[in-house]
């Protein structure tokens, strides 16, 4: 995992200073510099001459319309009242402000009748029909500029137009003192920069290269040099120094094989004694009680099967939701419960919230708002203020367990996904100096559909509570971004993919999630052959059946309904596969208590029998449903039974299912389809990429698949297994980890004051 010391040379920010000290030497040229700073004065006076004309002569535009919108209705009576009311005694009195030059009224005719003795004689009234609204132009009177304001007034008679003359002579007055200033301010600052960068230069030329070239040589030696009180070069070097030596280490180590050893020997050589904590909504372990016995569930959650890999490697803290009906039994007095049970790794502490906060907090804001906001899949988000209470109560309650649960008061933590938006301003303002990791797993949505949430702000502003703030996909990033730029006021580095808002910075990353490798489930599984007898067996196939597989929790945005319509194509297009193909749908019931669940379970169950009575006989049936919660063991032997898995996502994150078939085939065969809609798509260019809208061409993929040769699979499927065990949920917390361990560096050195 060594670097080259040339490497270390090539660090960008080595780079960018060599160049800026070779220029220097090379480019002593003070001639030129100063002409420069001669030729930014100049520019920069003329560019304050322009702006404040244009800003003086826009607000003596609005002056002349505040003016004649203030006497409109006074004139107009005054035009009706004639020869009782006289204007012109009205326009002097109005004319004795010092910027007023002249008030007149023309009759709808053209003629001027009402003017004061200032006015000039060159002025002329507007041809009639000329004036279709407010007029503004210029002219001079006694050679100095005078703006000439026109507006049309409204009364029975055809009204006329109320003319009104600012003398502007002032404007070039503050303009000449605008530029002499910005001049005087130029020059100081020109001056002081000169004499400051001169001194630095003197002080810092003499000793940095020597202390500079020693630190690398020893950074190439493996050595890890002189640390930054030595170095008379500062905090910016050290700390370059140390990212130079983290990436020796990690970050550029092609050849380092992400597992749970190198993440915790990354944690105990980069962020030594570090309290890691993961908060999410589910828990990695559940217990139920059933027939009277506690028995131990494993949730099907991509968030479970990335996260609890790491913190059995990390270990810590892992706040959750108690949601088994024997969660209370099976926790201490401090509501903590060591898991793994077989192997402790780590403490479950569970967080109790009452069915009213479950149905605001989960079910109304998180999964009926949230959710389908963030999903472009067609059903109407629906906020109601009840439920944003809870959801505001629930991560109150949930800061406080971290609080609580902290052992030290700058602890890592990592907070998962839509239900804790408002979770890192809270834990930010009771814990300031810990580092907070916060991982969006579904899409962000962009700006217009955003702002449909009455919150957004409140959202925004509190996952700018995170140190770092993680998604899926760059495209994910950029969105959150706009969106900062369009509802908050803040500061955006599009350099560095930060936010800075009320001091504190939160860097936007992309972090593209994955699965353990290898994954737990396969252990002990039995060869693909095998694993094909048991499900044949088990769901009563024919031996000789086809088998594609979708594996998932009843969700709209997973496309269940719309690749059952494919596989109706298929067997519509393609009659040979009839009585050979079978699609076999695992789905997990889920948010049953949601209306749009629910009525999608029961449509997918329709669907299924409609196709069925279609083209099924007998023995056969092309589309067989098994609804109920799947074990891990169970999805990875469907996974090695399968000839095809299809992951026809209408919108995801990731989609961490299209990652564990690829995972399951150690024997190199199968296809996959995968959704272009599905953030796995960005990695996965080796699966049959599908359109889950187009049901003819996912007809048609289905058909490829099913004719693929086997050695057309190996070769995609050894791509795609080699991208997995690479980029693997180790690799994906590593680089959270890492990142947080140059966060915390920076602050450490910030405190030293170097």
């Amino acid at each position: 995992m060594s670097l080259p010391l040339i490497g270390s040379l090539r660090h960008p920010r080595v780079r960018r200073w060599n160049a800026s000290f070779m220029r220097m030497a090379k480019n002593p040229i003070v001639g030129l510099s100063l002409a420069g700073v001669i030729v930014v004065i100049v520019a920069m006076t003329q560019v304050a001459f322009v702006v404040v004309d244009h800003w003086s002569e826009r607000d003596i535009e609005l002056r002349s319309s505040l003016v004649f919108r203030s006497i409109h209705d006074s004139v107009v009576r005054g035009l009706a009242d004639k020869p009782q009311f006289k204007l012109e005694p009205y326009f002097e009195e109005l004319a004795e402000d010092e910027r007023i030059l002249a008030l007149g009224y023309c009759d709808p005719e053209g003629k001027l009748l009402d003017a004061t003795k200032d006015m000039p004689k060159s002025i002329a009234c507007p041809e009639k029909g000329t004036v279709r609204g407010d007029n503004y132009y210029r002219t001079t009177y006694r050679g100095h500029p005078v703006s000439v304001a026109v507006f049309p007034l409204t009364a029975k008679d055809g009204g006329g137009q109320l003319l009104v003359l600012h003398d502007l002579t002032f404007i070039q007055r503050r303009a000449h003192e605008a530029q002499l200033y910005m001049a005087l301010a130029l020059v100081g600052v020109a001056v002081g920069l000169g004499l400051l960068g001169g001194v630095v230069v003197f002080v810092l030329m003499r000793g940095w290269t020597s202390a500079f070239r020693t630190a690398i040589a020893n950074l190439g030696r493996g050595a890890e040099g002189p640390r930054h009180a030595e170095l008379p070069i500062g905090r910016d070097i050290e700390s370059m120094l140390a990212e130079i030596r983290l990436e020796r280490r990690y970050a550029h180590g092609i050849h380092v094989e992400w597992s749970p050893d190198t993440l915790h020997q990354l944690l105990v050589e980069e962020l030594p004694g570090s309290q890691v904590m993961v908060v999410s909504n589910r828990e990695p372990y559940i217990h139920n009680r059933v027939d009277g016995e506690v028995t131990l569930q494993t949730p099907a959650s991509g968030l479970v099967s990335a996260l609890e890999p790491v913190m059995r490697a990390c270990g810590g803290v892992w706040i959750a939701h108690g949601s088994g009906s024997a969660d209370r039994e099976a926790v201490d007095r401090n509501d903590r419960v060591s898991v793994p049970p077989a192997k402790p790794a780590y403490s479950l502490r569970r967080v109790w919230l009452t069915e009213d906060e479950q149905d605001g907090y989960y079910y109304g804001f998180s999964n009926e708002g949230m959710w389908p906001l963030c999903h472009i899949a067609f059903v109407r988000p629906i906020f109601r203020e009840s439920d944003w209470l809870h959801y505001v109560a629930v991560n109150r309650r949930f800061a406080e367990a971290v609080v609580q649960e902290a052992s030290r008061e700058d602890p890592i933590v990592l907070v998962q996904d839509y239900h804790f938006a408002l979770l890192p301003r809270m834990i930010r303002e009771r814990l300031p100096r810990a580092t907070i990791i916060t991982f969006w797993h579904i899409p962000w949505p962009n700006p217009e559909t955003f702002s449909i949430c009455p919150w957004r702000e409140e959202i925004i502003d509190g996952l700018l509570g995170s140190s770092i703030l993680g998604f899926h996909t760059r495209f994910h990033c950029n969105n959150f971004l706009e969106g900062v730029d369009r509802f908050l006021e803040s500061r955006i580095d599009r350099e560095r993919n930060s936010v800075t808002l009320g001091g504190n910075e939160t860097l936007v990353r992309a972090y593209p999630i994955s699965i353990e490798w290898p994954p737990a489930a396969m252990e002990g599984q039995p060869p693909v052959a095998e694993c094909r007898r048991l499900v044949i067996e088990k769901f009563g196939l024919r031996p000789d059946a086809r088998i594609a597989v979708g594996i998932e929790r009843f969700d709209y945005t997973k496309g269940i309904v719309d690749r059952m319509q494919a596989v109706e194509r298929l067997l519509e297009k393609r009659p040979e596969w009839r009585g050979k193909f079978v699609f076999l749908q695992a789905a997990a019931p889920t948010r049953s208590k949601l209306e749009s669940y629910s009525s999608l379970q029961a449509e997918a169950i329709k669907t299924a029998e409609a196709i069925n009575a279609k083209y099924g006989d007998g023995d056969y049936q092309p589309i067989v449903l098994s609804i109920r919660h799947h074990e891990p063991d169970e999805v990875f032997r469907l996974f090695r039974a399968a000839d095809i898995c299809v992951v026809s996502s209408l919108h995801d994150g990731m989609n961490l299912v299209a990652k564990e078939f690829i995972a399951s085939r150690d024997d190199e065969q199968g296809v996959l389809l995968l959704s272009s809609f599905a953030g796995a798509s960005r990695e996965l260019a080796e699966a049959v990429i599908v359109n889950p809208y187009d049901a003819q061409g996912m007809a048609d993929a289905l058909d490829s698949a099913l004719r693929m040769q086997p050695e057309a699979q190996r070769g995609r499927m050894r791509a795609m297994r080699d991208l997995v065990r690479q980029r693997n949920v180790h690799l994906w917390a590593a680089q959270m980890l890492l990142d947080a361990a140059r966060l915390r560096r920076r602050a450490a050195l910030a405190e030293t004051g170097n």
